[in-house]
């Protein structure tokens, strides 16, 4: 016979956090279709992709700062807050890393 077990909890699914996944995901493929359309033009970026790059560090920040305040808040569940914070930092490195090997070359 199976046993059945009902856990009760209030906590919630958090609408910050999942628009901090979301704005982590449009981050990120935004800048990896930016590198790849730069690759196969041989290196040289048109004058939009700098704007690209611009809306996808706002995006990133601000999902970042939404995920932030959803890990604090301890009556959400913890996996999209994590989830969003990881995105949006993977965004923001990849940006900072575009830039770092701009200057180098």
């Amino acid at each position: 016979m199976k046993r059945r077990s009902y856990i009760f909890t209030n906590k919630r699914k958090s609408e910050k956090s999942i628009m901090s996944v979301i704005l982590g995901m449009i981050s990120n493929i935004s800048l990896w279709i930016v590198i790849y359309l730069t690759y196969r033009s041989g290196g040289v970026a048109q004058g939009g992709y700098g704007v690209t790059g611009l809306l996808a560090t706002i995006f990133s920040l601000t999902g970042l700062i939404l995920g932030i305040i959803t890990v604090r808040d301890r009556d959400n569940y913890r996996l999209f807050p994590w989830l969003g914070v990881g995105l949006n930092i993977l965004a923001l490195g990849t940006l900072s890393f575009i830039l770092y090997l701009g200057n180098r070359l």
